[in-house]
């Protein structure tokens, strides 16, 4: 039996309190337990501070999935007025902004459970966007089904495939046939839409309030501190980023290094360039596709003839500041000397609050 032992006591955190009792209070609960790193700030993305997911705004943002995916209230919360323009697929929501049809596009690019698994990266890297603002989501998955079905008349379970591979302890007790569908809130969709009496999904707790449907279990996730970062994409700059208020969090800067050659000599002269000038670094990843049959990364030269260019070996890196920085000016110069390719990919806020949708 899992732990009933309620939320630690971030600031800021205010755990739910309209979680329903049922056959299922077993199940693992969200609470995280023995976990080393956790952030400072969990701040709740209320239903009342945001009421109406796909209302009207100045900004649109294009996201991948149905209404009430998580994408979409990642959206909704980075920026409450806007206005969300859903898209089948993250190359879609890609071509919205590209199109006009858009004015941002958000992605989710990393997860606790996942890391950079997502890839979504890459597509950054083939299309000229420019990161214009970060937000990290806490992903809380529920059980969800049409009004009045009771557990026992179960006997499968759709959502999207991660989703349904972060629930698998849970879904084993269940015994439920899993079925992956393109998305979370989709799955809600075809509950509505068929009228399926036998089949839950799992989605978020607002995705139950927005299609009214029962939430018969909280917390399926099998790592209960299951956090995603989102990046919001334009194709312009909106002006300087200014830095949030409050003190504490400043400016961040996500920029792409290519190159030949050894991986790990490259490696060592980029730490040593940020190091020696004091530039925290907040993300580095290194992606290596020099073996055989692995494809090369293909990257957008947006300063040459908007061509592809293919790389064997590439470097993710954020960083604590921005392009204003004399600093930093000087460690990209000394980069650049040595590398075949650099792109900055943005300059935004940096924000290392995480944000809950109950």
């Amino acid at each position: 039996m899992a732990s009933s032992a309620p939320p630690p006591k971030f600031p800021n955190y205010l755990p739910s309190s309209t979680k329903k009792r049922s056959e299922f209070a077993d199940l693992p609960s969200i609470a995280p337990a023995g976990r080393s790193r956790r952030p400072s700030t969990v701040v709740i993305a209320g239903i009342n501070g945001h009421p109406q997911i796909n209302g009207s705004g100045a900004l649109r943002v294009a996201f991948q999935g149905a209404p009430g995916a998580y994408s979409e209230f990642a959206a909704k919360t980075a920026c409450p007025a806007c206005a969300t323009v859903p898209c089948r697929a993250f190359a879609d929501a890609i071509a919205a902004v590209e199109r006009g049809r858009a004015d941002r596009v958000i992605l989710p690019v990393e997860s606790t459970m996942e890391g950079t698994a997502l890839r979504n990266y890459d597509l950054l890297l083939r299309h000229d966007l420019r990161i214009v603002q970060e937000i990290n989501l806490f992903v809380h998955y529920c059980l969800l089904a049409m009004p009045g079905v009771r557990p026992a008349e179960l006997r499968r379970v759709i959502s999207h495939p991660m989703a349904l591979a972060h629930c698998g302890r849970a879904l084993a007790q269940l015994g439920l046939r899993r079925e992956p569908v393109e998305d979370t809130a989709g799955a809600v969709e075809m509950l509505l839409s068929n009228h399926l009496l036998d089949t839950a999904a799992i989605a978020s707790p607002r995705a139950a309030v927005l299609y009214g449907l029962d939430v018969l279990a909280h917390g399926l996730q099998d790592e209960s501190w299951n956090v995603t970062r989102f990046l919001l994409l334009s194709r312009t700059t909106p002006g300087p980023p200014q830095k949030p208020d409050g003190g504490g969090a400043g400016l961040k800067t996500s920029l792409v290094i290519a190159h030949r050659g050894s991986s790990m000599i490259a490696l060592l002269k980029v730490l040593s360039s940020f190091s020696k000038r004091n530039i925290n670094l907040t993300k580095l990843e290194v992606i290596n596709s020099s073996n055989e049959g692995e494809a090369p990364v293909m990257i957008l030269d947006v300063r040459g003839r908007g061509s592809l260019r293919a790389f064997p070996h590439v470097l993710y890196v954020d960083f604590e500041g921005s392009m204003e920085d004399s600093q930093v000016k000087e460690a990209i110069d000394e980069i650049s000397s040595f590398s075949v390719f650099v792109r900055i990919l943005g300059c935004y806020a940096a924000d290392p609050s995480i944000y809950d949708l109950q």
